[in-house]
């Protein structure tokens, strides 16, 4: 178990930014929330399940289809049902739910068939949807704490769960029968795209060259009224906005359409609402982003936020779902780019969304599904599941009649089984549970054993913990010898209970049936510590025989004898990574600074050590608990 977290006390909820709502200098300087032992669960909030029928119809009853048959319409879920599925996603192995936005939206019709069920279409970022919560609940966040939304963030957190809350800062609403961009502060109309006084939005009309990036980040996606993020009202009034979310409990942000706007603005806006909740874990979606993207990278690495990989998505979506003749080597060689990201640990990976064909109108085949989610939960990053996908929910209605199937808004239909019992129900439960326990599938690196077409056997490692998983899209196969750097002994697949035996560290005549996974853990020994320091090094390329230690001048850090210095793990070639337990030194300033180690292979030195070019780092640590040093190597 990790060592508690001291929780933010939030403070009253108010609309300036000038109330002192300061977190502790500790506090502020030294905790973190980590999340690469998450499972994440994506659910459209108006598609899942109707717990309270008398909020569906709205303020505007045209908007919302009984009947179910107008995709562009409520269909009538809501926050209470959640609420009442809670059991039904905890037992799975979900840790935290990612919901579709729920600020007030628009509630007209666009082009006469599509309303705001999306969330992205947002009218006051200070109230909450109606639609989502009871008819007596007040929407404004400056009221009481006692609404639906309220009511499910306590459950949450009552179940060790967290939330994420889906933001968007780019853009509010399109034209809606001649209004387009009212945006509203608490009810009270402050700006309008159409009498635009105070220059709160772009006037450059829609991106016609996607290449040009000024276009990108200042005209109008599909419409929409575009943000100016160079007017500073309009940044106080969304930071302060968001603000209002976390103190009523949000647990991390998921913010949309992050390419749209220019870096500058997300650094600022990380660090405000870091400074105002130090721990809220961020996530950003940049479109299409991939290793080979230098934008998206940049942004990764330097916005304050992770980001969705979409690059290994497509990968997994052509040698699974469109059974892409290169096969596994498509995700290998997408893997091997890591280095590109000063943390790939972090990234949200998924293998569809509501954004595009879900992965079942690409190849039907439910064991192909299987087998992409069996994949997703146990490599690296931090795995999000599309609603539904557990059940093999997808409607393929006015399917083009190619292999991609349908998009939306059909990739979006109504949760209607809860079965427990589902291939992929059972195994979520298995590997989200084997996430939280085993630091090698969240926390280490990956070392591919075996690949082929059709094959990929490969190894999460972390200090003494190992998983090997073993996956087969084709048909029955009998592997002569797979190295899997297993303790030799007989283990047991997580997912099916078969027996394995391993000697000199393979498991010989490997047999995979068709679509087969194999999945083993081995436990090390956790870190244990009164603090611990999640500590993470970028910026160095390094060579096998080499070894990143961390000296200072604690007894932890060996007092500055280079070999009494904590090693650290190879992650990839731009990343090291380790826990360091703090006992004697919990709650002191200490120093400290990364150096390079020579050494054979029995431990012996070959050259000098390699000291970085700085006097020393400084840090004051926590009393306890977890805390996350993010450091470049200095030069």
């Amino acid at each position: 178990m990790e060592p508690p977290i001291a929780p933010l006390v939030a403070g009253t909820a108010v609309a300036s930014e000038q109330v002192d709502r300061t977190p502790s200098f500790e506090f502020l300087f030294t905790r973190d929330i980590e999340f690469r032992q998450e499972t994440i669960y994506f659910i459209v909030v108006d598609r899942f399940y109707d717990g309270d029928p008398h909020n569906s119809g709205g303020s505007n009853a045209a908007l919302y289809d009984p009947t179910r048959q107008e995709w562009g319409k409520y269909w009538g879920g809501d926050l209470q049902g959640i609420i009442e599925k809670l059991d039904y996603l905890q037992h799975m192995g979900v840790t935290a739910i990612w919901l579709t936005p729920l600020f007030e939206q628009v509630e007209r019709l666009v082009f006469e068939q599509y309303a705001a069920i999306h969330g992205y279409w947002a009218k006051d970022f200070k109230r909450i949807n109606a639609r989502y919560i009871d008819q007596n609940d007040n929407p404004s966040l400056f009221q009481a704490k006692e609404t639906a939304f309220d009511r499910l963030i306590a459950a949450l957190h009552d179940r060790g769960m967290k939330f994420i809350l889906d933001i968007v800062c780019n853009h509010s609403s399109p034209n809606a029968g001649g209004v387009k961009g009212q945006l509203f502060d608490d009810g009270v109309l402050i700006a309008d795209f159409n009498n635009d006084v105070d220059n709160w939005y772009h006037h450059y009309g829609e991106v016609t060259d996607w290449e040009d990036e000024w276009q990108v980040q200042n005209c109008e996606l599909a419409g929409l009224a575009t943000f100016n993020e160079n007017n500073p009202d309009y940044r106080k009034y969304i930071r302060s906005a968001i603000k209002l979310w976390l103190d009523r409990g949000v647990d991390a942000l998921r913010v949309d359409t992050v390419k749209h706007m220019p870096i500058w603005f997300w650094q600022e806006f990380n660090a405000d609402i870091q400074t105002h909740k130090p721990d809220v874990f961020i996530f950003g979606e940049w479109i299409y982003s991939s290793p080979d993207d230098d934008r998206s990278v940049n942004f990764a690495n330097h916005s304050g936020m992770t980001i969705l990989d979409f690059g290994l998505c497509m990968a997994i979506r052509q040698v699974l779902g469109t059974m892409d003749e290169s096969g596994f080597h498509l995700i290998q060689e997408l893997l091997d780019k890591d280095y590109r990201y000063d943390c790939a640990t972090e990234l949200i990976t998924f293998i569809d969304n509501h954004d595009m064909h879900r992965f079942q109108s690409l190849n039907p085949d439910p064991d192909l599904l299987r087998l992409a989610i069996n994949f997703l939960m146990t490599t690296r990053g931090i795995p999000c599941i599309f609603y539904g996908t557990e059940q093999y929910l997808h409607d393929d209605t006015n399917a083009d009649d190619n292999i991609y199937g349908n998009n939306d808004p059909y990739n979006r239909p109504m949760m209607t089984n809860w079965d427990t019992e589902t291939d992929i129900y059972q195994d979520m439960r298995l590997l989200s549970g084997l996430r939280r326990l085993n630091p090698a599938v969240s926390l280490g690196s990956q070392w591919h054993k075996h690949l082929t077409t059709d094959v990929y056997c490969y190894v999460r490692r972390y200090r003494d913990s190992r998983c090997f998983v073993a996956l087969n899209r084709g048909e029955a196969i009998t592997l002569e010898a797979v190295e899997t750097e297993l303790p030799d002994r007989e283990h047991t697949c997580v997912l099916s209970r078969r027996k394995f035996e391993v000697k000199n560290g393979k498991i010989y005549n490997l047999k995979l049936d068709a679509r087969d996974a194999v999945v083993i853990s081995h436990m090390g020994e956790r870190v244990r510590g009164q603090t611990i320091v999640r500590i993470q090094l970028n910026g160095l390329a390094t060579q096998p025989g080499e070894t990143v230690v961390v000296t200072g001048d604690c007894p932890e850090l060996g007092e500055w004898d280079i070999h009494q210095a904590y090693a650290l793990e190879y992650i990839n070639s731009n990343t090291w990574f380790g826990e360091i337990p703090f006992n004697e030194s919990a709650g002191r300033a200490i120093a400290y600074k990364y150096a390079i180690l020579y050494r054979d292979d029995n431990g012996n030195d070959t050259n000098p050590p390699l000291r970085e070019n700085l006097v020393c780092r400084r840090w004051l640590l926590a009393d306890e608990g977890i805390v996350k040093w993010r450091d470049t190597w200095a030069v």
